[in-house]
């Protein structure tokens, strides 16, 4: 295409290749950032809202979060197809972290009194309320302090890391695209190594500044890690590939289905119209961008992709449990203490203060971080090398039915797991341990018993999200691109949204995770169940995927012109 900009320094004859692979660097090192700063809000975004600052009762600062982690997938299509119409990805990413920079600059500006007084005014006074005659008394929450400013922020911030997430992948594989198939594979594996490359600065110390020092400084760094990428992505622009909008064929494709689909209609929508306005391009005269054939033939692309991609959601409604249920599985487990109390401990400090100082639980997600970090590098340089000499790699379809095969055995694990713990419980044989100001009594299991669980969902991250973002960009048409991985990150937070639905579904009354009687501690509901339901939910839709796929025929439907990086390279 003639807008296309090509890098400024790549003119020498080595210089393409070399270049091609510095931009993918630097792709690379602005996503880790801007992961560090993601997890880095996120992570303990409930224990700010529920702490001294603001004072929100324990579910509106749980509602907060999940809005804000629900908005940040379920917003990428927006970005995508800003992208594809109006902006370019490259104007897209620039455009999304400075959107970025400012929204996550609420969070700092409110964790000290004056900051919060200028963006939310004075705390308001406690209202008096009559006296309560009798037992139970109703509890009312009040309004949460300052929440259209906090929730106005955190929606933009969500805007802003979704229209990342979405634009940079596709941004990043555009980069090594000349260099070949494999080169934009390889691609993948590293984007998402970056990403838990992010979460473990987040979580190792992003986080724990912020919970043991304070939150100015912890939300500070976030704020930094997004200045710093948002410099070093404009700072490497003379070596990036950027390519103008092409114009998103969305509404052809709704035009399309909607005249299949819904003749009798699309008759009457056309008695009422004026004259040609409701004609298919093939019926109008000529215009630039895409020709009928390539409408036709990009549905076509479209209706075959999206059935591949809904039969992940199950996949993500396992995965996202990792962040859920099994922490909550986790705190009625035995959690060690850090400095175990003991005759070798000669510091009076560390026996004092050491020795009640647990490990968080929360840690236990970099078993499946690491998982990533090993295998990722691993699978790049030995294995898919070996398969590729012997010409047995796998599709990416059947990358992600393996993947999908992990994740079912992961929580029929957590499932095996849950069944052993409640023998304890159902026995009373249960350990009082603090975390925080509480007290959970535990079945006497050690919490290590977890760890097979998040490193079985740490490979089929492996197999089931990477590919799927390679399929998602090489199977889209060009001029959908962005949309199409705006779906894909958009369907994952369906199935988080899926799974929590599923959660509440079960805790009315009669519901297996129904247990009034616990106050939410010792936890004596039947969470095994649960899991073993989500298990035969991933069956059922494993099949079915194993089954589309057998039946998907890759890069058959969409034109050269309109496809992403070439099938026949490398």
């Amino acid at each position: 295409m003639s807008a296309e900009r090509r890098p400024l320094l790549a003119r020498e004859p080595q210089g393409p290749r070399r270049w091609r692979r510095a931009a993918g660097a630097a792709v690379l090192l602005v996503e880790t950032l801007e992961r560090a700063a993601f997890f880095g809000v996120a992570a303990n975004l409930v224990l700010y809202l529920n702490g001294s600052n603001f004072h929100w009762a324990g579910e509106q600062a749980s509602r907060a979060a999940l809005v804000f982690l629900g908005a940040s997938y379920l917003l990428a299509p927006v970005g995508g197809w800003l992208a594809d119409v109006y902006l370019g990805r490259f104007r897209a990413v620039a455009l999304s972290l400075l959107l970025y920079l400012a929204a996550s600059s609420l969070l700092p500006a409110t964790a000290f009194p004056d900051g919060r007084r200028s963006f939310c005014g004075e705390v308001p006074a406690a209202p008096l309320v009559p006296s309560c005659p009798k037992a139970p008394c109703p509890r009312v929450s009040p309004s949460p302090y300052c929440a259209p400013t906090l929730y106005t922020g955190l929606l933009l911030l969500a805007l802003a890391a979704s229209s990342v997430r979405t634009n940079l992948t596709s941004f990043g594989a555009d980069q090594v695209m000349v260099l070949g198939r494999d080169a934009t594979r390889r691609f993948f594996n590293w984007f998402y190594w970056s990403i838990n490359v992010g979460a473990v600065l987040s979580l190792l110390v992003v986080a724990f500044i912020q919970q043991n020092i304070n939150f100015l400084l912890g939300y500070s760094i976030a704020v930094g890690c997004v200045g710093l990428a948002f410099f070093l992505f404009l700072f490497a622009t003379p070596i990036f590939i950027t390519k103008p909008p092409t114009g998103s064929q969305v509404s052809s494709m709704l035009k399309l289905a909607f005249r299949n689909y819904c003749p009798r209609l699309w008759c009457a929508r056309a008695a009422r119209d004026p004259e040609d306005a409701h004609l298919l391009p093939d019926q109008r005269s000529p215009e630039p961008g895409a020709s009928p054939q390539e409408d036709i033939a990009n549905f076509q692309v479209l209706v075959k992709v999206l059935p591949v991609m809904m039969t992940l959601v199950p996949y993500w409604m396992v995965y996202f449990q990792m962040q859920s249920t099994y922490v909550l599985q986790g705190l009625h487990l035995h959690i060690p203490n850090i400095f175990p109390a003991g005759p070798t401990n000669s510091s009076m400090a560390l026996n004092s203060q050491g020795s009640n100082y647990k490990i968080p639980e929360a840690w236990l997600l970099l078993a499946n971080v690491v998982v990533v970090l090993l295998l990722v590098p691993l699978k790049d340089h030995l294995i898919d090398p070996f398969l590729v000499r012997r010409k047995l790699l796998p599709s990416a379809l059947q990358k992600m039915a393996l993947g999908m095969f992990f994740g079912f055995i992961s929580v029929i694990v957590a499932g095996v797991l849950e069944m052993e713990r409640l023998h304890y419980i159902h026995q009373n044989e249960t350990v009082a341990q603090h975390i925080g100001e509480d007290v959970y009594y535990a079945a006497p299991l050690s919490i290590w018993w977890q760890i097979p669980q998040y490193l079985l969902i740490g490979i089929s991250e492996i197999f089931a999200s990477i590919p799927g973002l390679e399929f998602a960009y090489s199977e889209a048409p060009r001029s959908m691109q962005g949309a199409i991985m705006g779906i894909f990150f958009c369907l994952s937070g369906v199935g988080s949204l899926l799974g929590s639905s599923l959660v509440a579904l079960l805790s009315l009354p009669g519901g297996w995770l129904h247990c009034p009687e616990d106050f939410g501690n010792i936890n004596n509901c039947r969470m095994d169940l649960y899991f073993f339901l989500l298990a035969s939910i991933q069956a059922v839709t494993g099949l079915l995927f194993v089954w589309i796929a057998g039946r998907y025929e890759p890069g058959t439907q969409a034109p050269a012109s309109q496809r992403g990086p070439s099938r026949d390279r490398g």
